[in-house]
């Protein structure tokens, strides 16, 4: 059986947390290609914060001020907010649906996004605008999701089954137009679309962190607001109603959220796996179900990890980068089957 850390302790969890994460995205600031001193690093930081000169040790080397401020920092803080972005949202989704691999791919998020972003590359736009792509992946991925909830809902209740197959249905729709598109794209427009596909973190900068912090942190907010209630629907829909949780308005709320937190992640990144996956489902068997300890737990833990796999994405192979969703595929992928095999020895139903 697994051990869960008892409650009370569980909290102290979050500090240790915090403090690697700190600790992480220094180190993946400091380090790349062309690697700079840990100290010149944190006083380019520091610098940039308005920390005034006499506090620091020495002043910023303008090199190495271009190569962290730049072009490093934005994209650790980018694997940050998108890797907390998508172990809250599927954390949120396991709860909801009460299974261990349950993902935010499940409300059609990636698959809208997807048509979005080979619309926004193959009509040209996002050649001459850098925010062309992510939005039209964010309208594609709140349309497909907008009309998976359209499906789902009925006479004022949303089946969670239904959802599912709903799910499926607009995602295999949308991969399908997908498909279709590209087969009048020309290669350039191809190869643009498969880099984005496979999740890479190449291309954030500050312009991009701008247009998806605030909606990622905002609903994050809310998830943990609402994380209460998500505690109470593990009790099952009788028991949430008996105790006054209105369970279509909870989980329609909870499910938009994780659909503008999914996606406002997905648009500047492409889809990323298993994130939403690895991250909940290790928290949730060391510290239990309490959201409102696995919602900050997540987006920490999930920050943490994605910012790992994007260092050993640009230093694996030396020179030749690749893209962070192919570290955390071969990461995931994994660790899905051990718990296929787990659940089949113990006779669980997934």
């Amino acid at each position: 059986m697994t051990p869960v850390i008892p409650d009370r302790q569980a909290w102290w969890v979050l500090l240790p947390l915090a403090v690697a994460l700190g600790g992480l995205v220094l180190l993946a600031t400091a380090v790349g290609s062309v690697s700079v001193p840990l100290g010149d690093a944190v006083t380019v930081i520091l610098a940039r914060l308005g920390v005034p000169a006499t506090f620091l040790a020495s002043l910023p080397d303008p090199k190495w001020d271009a190569i962290i401020f730049l072009v490093r920092l934005p994209r650790v803080l980018g694997a940050t907010v998108i890797g907390a972005a998508l172990a809250v949202a599927g954390t949120v989704m396991q709860g909801l649906l009460r299974n261990p691999l349950a993902d935010p791919g499940l409300i059609g998020v990636s698959s809208g996004a997807g048509f979005g972003a080979v619309l926004s590359i193959a009509l040209g736009f996002a050649a001459t605008s850098s925010w062309s792509l992510p939005v039209f992946a964010s309208v594609g991925s709140l349309v497909a999701t907008g009309i998976i909830f359209l499906l789902a809902i009925r006479a004022g209740k949303m089946g969670l089954f239904t959802l599912i197959l709903a799910g499926m249905a607009v995602g295999t729709f949308f991969g399908a137009s997908t498909s279709l598109v590209l087969t009048f794209a020309s290669h350039d427009s191809i190869a643009q679309f498969l880099f984005w596909s496979m999740g890479n973190l190449y291309n954030v900068r500050w312009e991009s962190l701008q247009l998806v912090a605030l909606p990622i942190g905002g609903g994050i907010f809310l998830l943990l607001w609402f994380a209460r209630d998500l505690n109470v629907l593990l009790l099952g829909e009788e028991e949430a109603q008996a105790v006054g949780v209105d369970v279509f308005r909870t989980r329609l709320v909870l499910l938009v959220l994780v659909s503008a937190v999914t996606a406002s992640a997905v648009c500047i990144s492409g889809p990323i796996s298993f994130v939403g996956l690895v991250v909940p489902h290790i928290l949730r068997l060391l510290l239990g179900p309490n959201h409102r300890l696995l919602v900050p737990a997540a987006a920490l833990g999930g920050a943490a990890f994605l910012v790992v796999c994007d260092l050993v994405a640009r230093l694996a192979l030396g020179a030749q980068e690749i893209n962070v969703g192919i570290v955390t595929a071969l990461v995931g992928a994994p660790y899905f089957v051990f718990l296929l095999l787990r659940s089949v020895k113990r006779g669980i139903d997934l």
